[in-house]
């Protein structure tokens, strides 16, 4: 129970629906903040009262266990050197993996319990072959991008109650119905470890700043930048160019370099990729027959699902669309769908470019 009126409701429905419930706050932050201002922030001391207020709303028991340590290690830190090594990661991707379906499930199970409740929006189908994850009811709320790492294991234990509501504003009102404080409470947005939304300045404390040159696919120096972990593959404001494109046009970011602390910039043509590729990857629930299938693509949270056809071969798996994917960084998630179902993931660690040769 994170606090928030999409876990709320969750264990109300839970709770309904007859199961024993307990419910549990996860403590990430050692030294989390006491307000929330809006939308951000997370692990406040706010948050967890509004979780227990829930809990007493419900009549359930509520606890708050302290993952800090675990949240530091396998989401913040990853967090850090991912950037260092010049590539972009999803953290919330790395929570669900390690901390939410991972340490919090370990321990639950440890304890008795048979499953993890959430207030993520996607749903469960017990498929002719095991349990399969889907899309949520409702497009414009549905999560199953970010619970695309969770393996066949993790989801026979799994409890999503909201995934076939049709609209969050449902999710609300039934909140209020139910006398629940955190009906109207604010979603939660950005990265939850950085509640000013500043990751370029939390990026610079963090990693420290170095001076370093912004080129173009020629290597001729336009700029410069104070530590390329602060720029990413697709990125346009905030480059302060010094010296314009010949064809005046915008220019964007194609490509970091951490061990030269370079930045390279060009057209936005020039972001087109054909082909992604990554070894570490996992199956949601069944893996595929074939080591070649047909299936949908979607390297972002938001992005729209595109088709294309997936290859594994000696551990590497390599998705090749049919349209070009636009300013794909290494780091990124790419999420496979059959439908509404959810195939598998991997992290994107090499790319093939589909943009014309620099001139």
């Amino acid at each position: 129970m994170s606090g928030g009126v999409d876990s709320a409701v969750a264990a109300a429905r839970a709770v309904e629906a007859g199961h024993d419930v307990v419910g549990v706050h996860l403590a990430l932050s050692r030294a989390g903040g006491t307000l929330r201002t809006g939308s951000r922030g997370c692990c406040t001391i706010e948050d967890a009262m509004d979780a227990r207020r829930a809990a007493d709303r419900l009549g359930i028991p509520f606890y708050v266990w302290d993952f800090s340590e675990r949240f530091r290690d396998d989401v913040i830190d990853d967090f850090i050197q991912e950037y260092r090594a010049g590539r972009t990661p999803n953290p919330c991707m790395r929570c669900n993996e390690k901390i939410k379906f991972a340490a919090l499930l370990e321990r639950a199970l440890e304890l008795g319990f048979d499953a993890v409740c959430t207030g993520h929006y996607a749903t469960l189908v017990e498929g002719p072959e095991g349990r399969e994850l889907h899309r949520a009811s409702d497009a414009a709320k549905d999560q199953s991008y970010v619970l695309g790492v969770l393996t066949a294991e993790q989801l026979a234990h799994t409890y999503f109650p909201l995934g076939a509501t049709p609209s969050k504003s449902l999710v609300r009102a039934e909140a209020a119905e139910r006398g629940l404080t955190v009906a109207h409470k604010p979603d939660s947005h950005d990265i939850c470890f950085i509640p000013d939304g500043d990751t370029r300045g939390w990026l610079a404390e963090k990693v420290g700043t170095a001076s370093g040159e912004i080129v173009d696919r020629s290597g001729a120096v336009v700029g410069s930048h104070e530590g390329a972990h602060a720029y990413t593959v697709g990125q346009r404001r905030g480059l302060s160019l010094g010296v314009p494109a010949p064809d005046g046009k915008p220019r964007f970011v194609l490509e970091v370099r951490p061990v030269s602390n370079t930045v390279v910039v060009g057209p936005k043509e020039a972001l087109a990729t054909a082909v992604i590729a990554g070894e570490r990857y996992t199956w949601s629930g069944r893996a595929p027959e074939s080591s070649s299938f047909a299936c949908h693509a979607q390297i972002r949270a938001h992005a729209d699902p595109v088709p294309a056809v997936a290859t594994l071969t000696d551990g590497v798996l390599a998705v090749r669309p049919d349209e070009p994917f636009d300013g794909v960084a290494p780091g990124q998630t790419a999420v496979l769908y059959d439908g509404t179902r959810v195939i598998g993931q991997f992290t994107i660690d090499r790319t093939v470019s589909a943009g014309p040769a620099p001139v």
